[in-house]
């Protein structure tokens, strides 16, 4: 498969999935966009084309772990820390996940999970991956990464039940509205 073909197959994918754990626009297009880079260098490398899209995801979430240190490292003090989560904070109530029908409220709850299943849930119901690609992303079983989905779901189920009113549309999307704080 030619580069192009697999950046034009992927690249959603994968700028949906690094926006989902870095929470930033610029530095998910940045991250994105060193992702494909990567790709593009190291292709010749790929042994079996088979695990493409376990590989690329691989590349991001490892990208996206750099970048966390790198901020870190970078905010010399508590102070800095905090004032960086407030902008993180900002950026997930002002974005949604692009191209994803999902409700605000809905993702609002999904920030609320551990990262662990944040993570999870994202490679699965948003970046489209099976559970073999993601063990391979997350270097663990196919049955660890099922354990955690069922255990994200319950989790973010339970959240949705006492945070949200959920219907579903006529386009068969599932929509909440968040309830009003005497109600919860």
């Amino acid at each position: 498969m030619e580069f192009f073909e697999i950046h034009d197959q992927y690249y959603r994918r994968v700028r949906n999935f690094v926006f989902a754990s870095v929470r930033d626009e610029w530095a998910a297009d940045d991250l994105t966009q060193e992702t494909f880079i990567r790709v593009q260098k190291n292709l010749h490398t790929l042994k079996d084309s088979s695990k493409l899209a376990s590989w690329i995801f691989r590349i991001a979430h490892n990208l996206c772990q750099d970048h966390f240190r790198n901020l870190k490292r970078t905010l010399s003090n508590e102070c800095e820390l905090n004032e960086a989560k407030d902008v993180f904070k900002e950026a997930m109530v002002q974005k949604r996940l692009e191209q994803h029908e999902m409700s605000s409220c809905v993702q609002d709850v999904v920030k609320l999970l551990p990262e662990t299943f944040r993570t999870v849930i994202t490679l699965f119901d948003m970046a489209e991956l099976t559970h073999r690609e993601i063990a391979d992303i997350l270097d663990t079983t196919v049955e660890n990464v099922k354990v955690r989905l069922h255990r994200a779901r319950k989790e973010l189920r339970a959240l949705l039940e006492r945070k949200c009113a959920l219907e579903v549309d006529e386009r068969s999307v599932l929509v909440c509205e968040p309830l009003d704080n005497g109600r919860e």
